[in-house]
């Protein structure tokens, strides 16, 4: 138990550091789109009555303020890389809940289904512009913004990627392939993830080697944090969770363990059962048959190896490196 305490007094030490700044950045917007975005961040419920709601984990702003650390940079100096990387998740998160049609998430009703749709996506797009200027009044502001540019253009790449893999077909030569998953999660995931880690760098006056390195790093943990997230999505506690059993595959979600089952010999019987999503315990028993949950357990391994050997290549500072490394096995070990 001793490793995830550590964590997540890590985590709940980087949010302290980091909330008043994102507080004081959402209030800068209209009291109303400020409202939806505290709601999203569970400080408020809908009204505007004060909430002490599940806002996630803040995975993204403890990358960014141990990137800092980790460059021999004191935590506070990513500050704003760390606001950016929350309004921006949160930014997307708004916008998927609205593209997917998820009516809930962390046990309460989405932005858009509690406030509506027009509402929900001006409220992303506030946080987008919020975390633009944000960046660009830092230090190093310019090429902190360009950074996150890429990191946006490479969200949305694999976003788009992820909408058009649900046209795919189950099997045939024009099915998805594990490859094209990880790329995809690359971009959707890991791209903001890594963006996070090099903005702290970045912004700590790290040199472009270690940037690139911490960038690359956080791309890696993205995908393996898919991955697990799939897993999870079938085989999960839906107790710790908060999905219900089976509900990637009632959703008929094209997830990794999926993909990996679908090579094997097994993969007419199984593209049937989940074209049919009519027996999700069934499906979920082939796979786990085939090879697709040891598959996608191997998988996480192979990208946390990498982001590690990715930390590897550059001096860092050992106890903030040494932070960071915990946090990827967390991140990656939740509840499997």
């Amino acid at each position: 138990m001793g490793a995830p305490t550590d964590a997540r007094r890590l985590l709940d030490r980087c949010r302290a550091l980091v909330r008043p700044a994102l507080r004081e950045a959402v209030g800068r917007t209209h009291p109303w789109v400020g409202e939806m975005a505290a709601y999203s961040f569970g400080w408020c419920e809908v009204g505007g009555a004060p909430a002490d709601a599940s806002g996630g984990k803040g995975v993204r702003q403890a990358l960014a303020v141990l990137g800092a650390e980790a460059s021999g940079a004191p935590g506070c100096v990513a500050v704003p890389g760390a606001v950016a990387v929350e309004l921006v998740h949160a930014f997307s998160l708004l916008h998927d809940d609205i593209m997917d049609g998820d009516t809930a998430r962390r046990r309460r009703p989405t932005v858009w289904k509690a406030y509506g749709t027009g509402p929900a996506v001006l409220a992303g797009d506030a946080l987008f512009a919020l975390a633009v200027e944000t960046l660009a009044v830092a230090p190093a502001g310019p090429a902190a913004v360009r950074l996150l540019s890429g990191a946006l253009r490479d969200l949305v790449r694999g976003q788009a990627d992820d909408l058009l893999f649900a046209t795919r077909p189950w099997s045939g030569p024009e099915r998805m392939r594990p490859r094209e998953y990880r790329a995809m999660a690359e971009h959707k995931t890991g791209a903001l993830l890594g963006c996070a880690a090099a903005l702290g760098a970045l912004l700590g006056g790290a040199p472009p080697a270690t940037v690139s390195a911490l960038d690359r790093a956080g791309r890696h943990l993205g995908i393996a944090f898919q991955v697990v997230d799939d897993l999870l999505g079938i085989w999960g506690d839906p107790a710790v969770t908060g999905k219900p059993v089976y509900g990637d595959l009632r959703e008929r979600k094209k997830t990794f363990p999926v993909l990996a089952a679908l090579d094997s010999p097994a993969s007419a019987r199984l593209s049937a059962l989940l074209e049919s999503a009519t027996d999700p315990g069934a499906a979920a028993a082939l796979i786990e048959e085939s090879g697709g949950r040891s598959a996608g357990l191997a998988e996480a391994r192979r990208q946390v190896s990498a982001a590690e050997a990715a930390l590897a290549e550059v001096p860092l500072e050992a106890g903030a490196a040494a932070d960071l490394r915990s946090l990827l096995d967390f991140l990656v070990r939740r509840d499997l």
